[in-house]
């Protein structure tokens, strides 16, 4: 289990930051760097099947070792980090035995990760805790499910005694800005069902996650002189701001959680002439997902009637499903990742996914995908940490639910 550790600060050294604003794919050219060497120790491992592609999807097979006819299954993590925050020279801090009191990421800046702000911490009093040194993301979303992946199949090839069917694996660009399935080949790839290694908390097992569309308003206005304004100007600040105050106030992030749906505002910009706004609208109710929708196309329609013109322009882009569908019609997939945990003592939590994975894309491209820990927390962000031995669970979970396929 130590080469999952060597691992992870290995991979967390390349700098893959995803680029929301690039057209390309992979967004940055930099994930090629660590794919290739993902590639080389792909190849010194002897799997069969590598296959790097030029959007940067690394693929690779460890072949059945069993005359049992077994289905073949897939593990699948991500190269890229989030954009949020820097990924450049990321400098781990390795903490042994933690005590259970503040860690000093930054003396110098006075960056302090604390139970007081993060409770959670104090679960793991007297582990070797992993973080950052406060100037930039630590990147075990999602190097901690790379390496993970890595280190069970190492595992399991240096171990031919374990018995097993065809493993699949593989690591795709761009996750973190909602591409990571964009250019995903289910046929090459050639599992019955696979797992995503992209959740947190150690025990974090998930199959169902967020209904997801974006929102692009675009308000037009009419500048005046403010002298001379009355009965002529339109303000597009002022439209923008009713737009907004017509969505309901319960409806945002900070006031929801659980399967609660939200309208998120994530930018505005605009002058008297014109205003423009983006927001995520997100329900793990397929219903409800689809009524947001509709009162949003609804309150446009209002306000461009009380305003006598057509002011408010809308686009609004589905970005992913609940991927619940898909799974349930194969639950034993999420029953053989529950009972991998109890074998490992780990406590299965399952919950929604606040968000999406490339799982709940690849689940509707014929692949069921559920989401399985990796142990971190605090992702995307210079607060976030691992617990080592959080990280080496994820290892003997992969291996376990590779057991308990073959012997299924």
């Amino acid at each position: 289990m130590n080469q999952v550790k060597y691992k992870f600060l290995k991979y967390i050294k390349f700098d893959t930051k995803s680029n929301p604003e690039s057209n390309s794919t992979p967004s940055t050219v930099k994930q090629f760097e660590l794919a290739k060497e993902l590639q080389k120790e792909l190849e010194d491992l002897e799997l069969s099947n590598i296959k790097l592609t030029d959007k940067c999807y690394l693929y690779a097979t460890l072949p059945a070792n069993s005359d049992k006819k077994v289905p073949a299954i897939g593990f699948i993590a991500h190269m890229d980090t989030a954009p949020d925050t820097s990924g450049e020279n990321v400098n781990p801090q390795i903490h042994e035995d933690y005590n259970g009191e503040d860690i000093i990421l930054n003396e110098k800046e006075n960056i302090i990760l604390s139970p007081k702000d993060f409770p959670e911490l104090t679960k793991y009093k007297g582990q070797t805790i992993i973080t950052t040194d406060g100037t930039t993301l630590l990147g075990a979303d999602d190097k901690a499910g790379i390496a993970s992946i890595m280190t069970a199949i190492e595992y399991l090839q240096k171990h031919p005694e374990i018995k097993h069917g065809d493993i699949k694996i593989a690591f795709t660009p761009d996750e973190e800005i909602g591409r990571g399935a964009d250019h995903f080949d289910v046929d090459f790839f050639n599992a019955e069902f696979a797992y995503t290694i992209d959740g947190g908390e150690i025990g974090e097992l998930e199959y169902e996650n967020f209904n997801a569309a974006s929102l692009s308003v675009t308000i037009a206005g009419r500048n005046v002189h403010p002298g001379t304004a009355k009965n002529q100007m339109i303000n597009s600040i002022n439209v923008a701001h009713e737009f907004h105050s017509m969505l309901p106030n319960i409806k945002r992030p900070e006031h929801t959680d659980g399967y609660e749906g939200f309208y998120h505002l994530m930018d505005i910009s605009g002058t008297i002439d014109e205003t423009k706004m983006t927001y995520i609208i997100r329900d793990h109710d397929r219903t409800k997902f689809e009524e947001m929708k509709e009162h949003v196309i609804h309150v446009a329609e209002l306000l461009n009637k009380s305003h006598h013109k057509e002011l408010i322009k809308l686009e609004i882009k589905d970005s992913y499903y609940n991927m619940r569908e898909k799974i349930e019609p194969v639950m034993h997939i999420v029953d053989f990742a529950k009972q991998a945990m109890k074998d490992a003592n780990v406590k299965p939590k399952i919950k929604p996914i606040r968000g999406g994975t490339d799982g709940s894309r690849l689940s509707y491209m014929g692949l069921p995908c559920p989401n399985i820990f990796t142990g971190g927390h605090n992702f995307h962000g210079k607060y976030e940490y691992i617990p080592l031995q959080s990280l080496e669970k994820a290892v003997e979970v992969i291996i376990n639910i590779t057991k308990i396929v073959h012997n299924n």
